[in-house]
């Protein structure tokens, strides 16, 4: 009996089921992509006030008050390179401000500049306070770049970061 005919058969056959064995499962489905004017709004959301929340504002350099209301400006026309260009020439002139490393890390979010974002929200919250509205807004910020790296675990730490600048308020009688 000649077997040629199956041997030949088999050689594709063999073949079909290594490369099936073989094969790379599918990827899962990639994260929908959040626009950088949603991670924006939530930081926002993050930093709201509540009314039993002592919120502290300082004076302000008018040169950096002129600033500020230009990146404003910058922000609201959709030009994001000009709003960091107005902000980056107020921290020349005060690098230790909280709130505006605050909100350059914001326009860096905006950007979709993730690391520059949680550099500067970091150093933000290590100079400023440590709860209330702003602090929620540096974690928040911290949260969303990790969020759009796609690092959940950090994502997770830097919520409950976020949740420990909120301080209850104190009930009087």
């Amino acid at each position: 009996m000649d077997l040629s005919p199956i041997r030949y058969a088999a050689v594709p056959a063999l073949g079909l089921w290594l490369a099936a064995c073989s094969a790379v499962p599918p990827a899962s489905p990639a994260a929908p992509r959040v626009d950088p004017q949603q991670r924006l709004a939530a930081v926002h959301a993050a930093g709201g006030a509540d009314d039993t929340e002592l919120s502290v504002q300082p004076l302000r350099d008018p040169q950096v008050e002129d600033l500020r209301t230009l990146a404003a400006r910058a922000l609201a026309a959709g030009d994001t390179a000009a709003a960091a260009a107005a902000l980056d020439q107020a921290l020349e002139l005060v690098p230790d401000d909280p709130a505006l490393l605050q909100e350059r890390a914001e326009v860096a979010l905006l950007q979709e500049r993730y690391d520059q974002a949680e550099t500067l929200a970091r150093r933000a919250f290590d100079l400023g306070s440590k709860v209330g509205p702003l602090c929620r807004r540096h974690w928040a910020t911290i949260e969303q770049a990790r969020e759009a790296r796609n690092e959940p675990e950090n994502v997770a730490s830097a919520r409950a970061q976020r949740e420990a600048c909120t301080v209850p308020g104190v009930i009087r009688y």
